[in-house]
């Protein structure tokens, strides 16, 4: 038996099988639906239940609450159908999503941008088409079955060149995956990935200024949204607020400088919460989302597009909704590692 999927405001439906979540669902038929970790962790998939029965795997209470439940609010990452169910979601898209796939790559270059990052590029096979957003990500496949995943830092056009994608690998200490790529890992070493995912991409259809909040690592993304920008020609003011522990943590920052001679409407505020004596940091310092409101303490005008820590999406997503920012211009991704999903 299968049941049908309906998805309000937009009308569009699909079918799902008992045994998968609404989210392995939609994906499969194209569905455009909102997500991040699709592991119950961070929350970016959850949406209302307008009617039917859905029922809940394991998941985290920071990505949906008691409350919040009884409320009538579903992940679809780990919900399943037990009737034809309609449900509220802000995100469907009508059009754009990339076909989802497996193939092999091989690392190209490894390059130590900081201590603890490392920019991982990928050889992609020449005979496949390899398509996907500015902003989305990809996963890699473990020998034991395990996954990974990690946003694309340059934009789709820059595969004119020659077909790659980017990465930008934190080191995890004790991390599985990340262990191997700041241990042995050697160029040429072939590997495994699975992608595009994500619902976090730069909205075109909007004149709206644009406020991008990284912290760490959260900047890949982000950058490749920046060369996205750049390429199309999109002209809508855009500021980009950078947080980090130390300044080093900023291992880009003269790349995001640069821009500015494409970008003239770009505005880049990097902030440092930790820095020590010896950095001589004279720029902005606290928490990052907090700059944000410090220079625009209204933003019921402005998207913003949110990649990093769990705690500073969700701290950007309560602060900035009681600034006056519609919920629906709020796009996030929070980079759950292995620890957060478990």
């Amino acid at each position: 038996m299968t049941f049908t999927i309906t998805v309000t405001p937009s009308g569009r439906a699909f079918a799902a099988e008992p045994t998968e979540t609404l989210l392995a669902a939609g994906i499969r038929q194209g569905i455009g639906l909102p997500y991040g970790c699709k592991d119950g962790a961070c929350g970016s998939c959850k949406c209302k239940l307008v009617s039917g029965s859905v029922t809940h795997g394991p998941h985290q209470a920071k990505a949906l609450s008691a409350e919040e439940e009884a409320a009538g609010y579903v992940l679809t990452c780990c919900g399943t159908a037990h009737s034809d169910v309609v449900i509220e979601s802000r995100q469907v898209t009508e059009a754009g999503a990339f076909p989802i796939k497996k193939m092999p790559v091989r690392v190209n270059t490894m390059a130590r941008a900081s201590h603890d990052v490392i920019v991982l590029k990928l050889q992609l096979p020449a005979a496949d088409t390899f398509q996907y957003h500015a902003g989305q990500y990809v996963e890699f496949l473990l020998r034991d079955g395990d996954r990974r995943s990690y946003s694309m830092a340059n934009a789709p056009h820059t595969q004119a060149s020659g077909p790659h994608i980017e990465l930008h690998i934190r080191h995890m200490p004790g991390g599985k995956f990340t262990d191997h790529v700041f241990g042995a890992m050697k160029e040429k070493e072939i590997l495994r990935i699975e992608g595009p995912y994500g619902s976090f991409f730069l909205r075109e259809d909007s004149d709206k200024p644009i406020v991008l909040l990284a912290s760490g690592t959260g900047f890949a993304p982000i950058k490749a949204i920046l060369e996205h920008m750049a390429h199309k020609g999109i002209t809508r003011p855009v500021a980009l607020y950078w947080g980090g522990r130390r300044p080093a943590d900023l291992y880009q920052s003269d790349w995001v400088a640069a821009q500015q001679a494409t970008l003239p409407q770009l505005r880049y505020v990097p902030v440092v919460s930790d820095a020590q004596p010896e950095d001589a940091w004279a720029g902005r310092t606290g928490f990052v989302h907090q700059a944000v409101l410090q220079d625009i303490p209204d933003l019921s005008g402005h998207e913003v597009y949110a990649c990093g820590a769990p705690i500073v999406v969700e701290s950007a997503r309560r602060d900035y909704v009681a600034a006056g920012l519609p919920e629906e211009a709020f796009y996030a991704d929070a980079f759950t590692s292995a620890a957060d999903k478990t």
